[in-house]
């Protein structure tokens, strides 16, 4: 053990360990949020015109910052 500058001696530090999760739990939420950002992105990126899936321009105008922010065109 080493001495510390006041006498004492010093003691160490144990850390916890970091818990270990297998691949095959942590699967099917990977797929989930894959899927949901795959729809978050054809409604950002291609909800209008011939490729609509809602009638009207509700969905276009609700995300029409979004697009700009992102890249996507849409005037």
């Amino acid at each position: 053990m080493a001495q510390s500058v006041f006498g004492s001696v010093a003691q160490p530090v144990s850390l916890p360990a970091l818990p270990v999760v297998p691949l095959r739990e942590i699967l099917p939420y990977a797929v989930f949020g894959g899927l949901l950002l795959l729809l978050a992105i054809y409604f950002v990126g291609a909800e209008q015109g011939a490729t609509s899936m809602f009638r009207g321009t509700m969905v276009h105008e609700f995300l029409h910052d979004g697009r700009h922010l992102l890249g996507f065109p849409c005037h």
